[in-house]
């Protein structure tokens, strides 16, 4: 027998159409899954443990995914809880079920799984050789200082944790960070489903109607049996074509064939997909390779400085179309007066300059020319203080106003945007972590509760 999965959308907070999912519960899938984060807005999130998405809004859609769950009478799964899933992130949307459970007179069975790594432990598993450092991860390797720097700490769960959860009954699970297709791939592998098709279907189906040709309606459908996986889409005038679901495996992923999971790696070289008629495609051919170790990813992040921001507008023709020239002009004045005016050494700061709409983005990897009627400048202050970040926005301030092209002219006058020109953006956080743990047990790095919330008669 098929398991069903049901995907409302890419994310908690980014909306979905609401005739769709209620066509979709009212089906009875076998599970409701949903990601609530990742660590693709950078650091700062995970380092400061806040969620990027709006409150109102996620408090919102998860009312309807709690009533969608009522309706098809199956588990509701969120992972990566709160953005990043630290601890204060589960507890947050546990807090935010029970006072949910509570308006509607509900009585639900709450697991969380918790996915937060103590500094200590991180360190004993570095001592002991368990760490491996992923691409990226920071050049000439880590030291157990680094790791006590780390604000917050995180291991991503896998199916197999996910699935530990569901085996205890729950009406709700709330995961902390675990991967994007962990939830989704959970239960077909609990009922035995194709290990290839569970995980790449999950692929297919993380980011909700991606994959389908209206991406914004988010509403998707996976069946999963023991020989591949069927994706379609909820909403109305929506496709899954063979194009638009096998470019999904090219989405946030280094190799479109091979995609690395806690215990092992999908391989799709062997795929297929076809077209069932004109809304559903078929997966098949993958395969699941399992690893001789299980590892779990590690990510961390770390208090890099402070940051204020200021934005200066070039609208003179002369100036704009030298922005570059005018701006290694000031940069070359700035780095010989900031040390002079306040003491600083160099390695004390960073003050780094994008010109947007000439090469903000892109840098020196911009190939584009373009003719903008205007330019932005904006500059961005890193020191060790928020006060000394402010202080040297604050210097650069008259000459991102009033600097000149050449010595010999009349000294130009530009537009702040805002008053005052300097916006202090507080801490910032980078990336410490970007490695693989290995573990003995695939519960080992992780915490599972179960709770019961609201009002109602028990279960």
């Amino acid at each position: 027998m098929a398991t069903r999965v049901l995907v409302p959308s890419g994310v908690l907070g980014l909306g979905f159409d609401r005739e769709a999912l209620r066509r979709a519960a009212a089906d009875k899938p076998d599970i409701i899954c949903i990601d609530g984060g990742s660590t693709d807005s950078g650091p700062y999130y995970l380092g400061a443990g806040v969620s990027k998405y709006s409150d109102a809004s996620v408090r919102s859609e998860w009312k309807e995914l709690l009533d969608a769950r009522e309706v098809a009478g199956c588990p509701l799964v969120l992972g990566s809880a709160g953005t990043c899933g630290t601890d204060g992130m589960v507890e947050g949307m546990l807090e935010m079920t029970r006072g949910l459970a509570e308006a509607e007179g509900r009585r639900l069975r709450v697991a969380v799984l918790k996915s937060e790594q103590p500094a200590a432990a991180v360190s004993k598993a570095l001592q002991a050789g368990g760490l491996a450092p992923l691409a990226g991860a920071p050049e000439g390797g880590i030291a157990a200082d680094d790791i006590e720097r780390c604000t917050h700490i995180v291991a991503l769960a896998g199916a197999e944790q996910i699935a530990a959860a569901l085996r205890t009954g729950a009406d709700v699970v709330i995961a902390g960070r675990a991967t994007d297709t962990a939830a989704i791939a959970a239960l077909p592998l609990m009922r035995g489903e194709h290990g290839g098709a569970a995980w790449h279907g999950a692929k297919i189906g993380e980011c909700g109607a991606l994959c389908s040709t209206r991406p914004m309606s988010g509403v998707i459908g996976l069946e999963f049996d023991r020989s591949g996986c069927t994706v379609e889409p909820h909403a109305e005038g929506a496709r899954c074509t063979p194009e638009s679901v096998a470019a999904h495996m090219l989405y946030e992923n280094a190799d479109p064939y091979i995609l690395h999971e806690p215990g092992g790696h999908l391989d799709a070289r062997g795929a297929a997909y076809d077209a069932l008629d004109e809304r559903r495609v078929r997966i098949s051919g993958s395969r699941w390779v399992a690893s001789d170790a299980y590892t779990v990813k590690l990510e961390g992040a770390r208090l890099a400085g402070f940051q204020t921001t200021s934005l200066a507008i070039l609208r003179d023709a002369r100036y704009v179309a030298n922005a570059r020239r005018w701006l290694d002009r000031l940069e070359a004045f700035l780095a010989r007066e900031i040390p002079v005016r306040t003491g600083l050494e160099p390695h004390d700061y960073a003050i780094e300059f994008r010109l947007i709409g000439v090469d903000a983005a892109l840098g020196p990897l911009e190939t584009r020319a373009s003719d903008p009627a205007e330019v932005g400048v904006l500059a961005i202050v890193t020191a060790a203080s928020q006060e000394t970040a402010t202080e040297i926005a604050r210097l650069a301030n008259p000459f991102l106003l009033h600097f000149p092209l050449t010595d010999e002219e009349d000294l130009p006058t530009f537009a702040f945007p805002y008053s005052p020109a300097e916006t202090e953006r507080g801490p910032l956080y980078e990336f410490a972590l970007n490695h693989t743990m290995r573990l003995d047990d695939p519960m080992e790095a992780f915490r599972l509760e179960v709770t019961e919330v609201g009002r109602g008669p028990s279960r």
